[in-house]
């Protein structure tokens, strides 16, 4: 039997990593830039994550929502403290793309309506309802297609009111990613997001605030659409909440009361999952992570900025975006076979960094000096660009 082939991938095996750094199967070693896709946010192999589970394990892996599970109170319990949302609800589930189904779904139970506002460039899953609220044609099947679901452009105030003001009795809810991931790390601005809450509430639609990447700390703020000062009706998360364990959670305002069977679980919230995460919270609070996110994070744009061959760096924390012009379109690929560092990419030319929250100064410029070396062999005409 063979794999199906549907991931573009790199000829390199990773077996032994620590940190921010990961090995190949020959011993060489490699930065990780990149994190899995944000994933991991505390470091790989942290000693603590790693005793956790492994106590737990132990103990007992599994068991199903039919029993109580203390370890789940103890998590929403940790969560809703070091979020700053102790009052809300927390479902757990197993993906991003869960979460996000969830969140949609739940709207819709709250207010019996389907209509669903999202936004050019977003990424928000690749099951049935999140491709849907995705604006990439390309991977949504006919299947997947949604007339209910409404794209408008990222960011602009006007068509938003405007749709409200057409249709806000059918609307059933706005999501929207803080800071765009997929679409290239472009950040909703502050007054956009606070104008889609004042407009959710004046229209009885739920603010659906998608964190799968952009939150957990990584923008320095536990989630990235608490820099505008709103508070959303429904939080989606999932990759760096449990470090590489698959995990991922909806917090439910105060407002939105559940019933039995509204919505339903297999895997989700399992001791094993429930360790991972709690492991990942205890690192974060024990380690400052929030605040080391948004000091190595500034310091990275700011390097990159005073480099006059990038162009329009973007974004906050350990969550940046910076464009590159066709003279250096192998940048990120020079990266990993001439520095030995993995970074991500939106297309068509935007290199990603979305590394572990618990990345140190000297690996940051580790990083950077990379970059410097790599523009200097790609194009070392650039170096005289002022």
């Amino acid at each position: 039997m063979k794999l199906f082939d549907v991931y573009p991938i790199q000829p390199i095996a990773i077996v032994k990593a620590k940190g921010s750094y990961v090995w190949d199967e020959n011993g060489q070693q490699y930065l990780d830039m990149y994190g899995g896709h944000a994933v991991i946010s505390i470091g790989h192999t942290h000693p603590h994550y790693v005793k956790r589970i492994t106590d737990q394990l132990n103990k007992v892996g599994f068991y199903s929502n039919s029993i109580r599970i203390p370890l789940q109170e103890e998590l929403a319990e940790k969560l809703g403290r070091i979020s700053g949302k102790p009052d809300y609800q927390l479902f757990l589930c197993n993906s991003g793309a869960e979460a996000n189904e969830n969140a949609l779904k739940l709207a819709s139970f709250f207010n019996g309506r389907s209509k669903i506002i999202s936004f050019s460039r977003s990424f928000h899953g690749r099951t049935s309802l999140a491709v849907a609220v995705t604006d990439n044609p390309a991977i949504v099947a006919p299947v997947n297609r949604n007339d209910q679901v409404i794209f408008l452009p990222f960011n602009d105030e006007q068509a938003l009111e405007a749709c409200f003001d057409s249709m806000g009795g059918e609307i059933s809810s706005v999501i929207i990613e803080g800071i765009q991931g997929v679409g290239g790390i472009h950040e909703a601005s502050d007054t956009f997001l606070q104008k889609i809450r004042s407009l959710c509430t004046s229209h009885n639609a739920l603010f659906i605030a998608d964190s799968v990447q952009c939150g957990y700390g990584r923008t320095g703020q536990f989630f990235s659409h608490d820099h505008a000062g709103v508070q959303a009706d429904i939080y989606t998360m999932a990759k760096g909440m449990g470090n590489g364990f698959p995990v991922a959670a909806i917090l439910i305002a105060p407002h939105i009361r559940p019933k039995h069977g509204m919505l339903g679980t297999t895997f989700g919230g399992n001791h094993l999952a429930c360790a991972a995460a709690l492991a990942v919270l205890e690192v974060i609070e024990a380690e400052n992570l929030l605040e080391n996110a948004a000091q190595v994070g500034t310091y990275i744009r700011e390097s990159l900025r005073d480099m006059p061959q990038i162009q329009q760096v973007r974004g906050r924390g350990l969550m940046i975006g910076f464009e590159v012009s066709p003279e250096l379109k192998d940048l990120r690929k020079n990266l990993l076979s001439g520095s030995r560092v993995f970074t991500g990419e939106a297309k068509p030319n935007v290199i990603r960094l979305l590394p572990s929250l618990a990345l140190r100064k000297k690996e940051a410029d580790e990083f950077l000096e990379s970059v410097r070396e790599q523009i200097q062999l790609l194009a070392p005409s650039l170096n005289n660009v002022h």
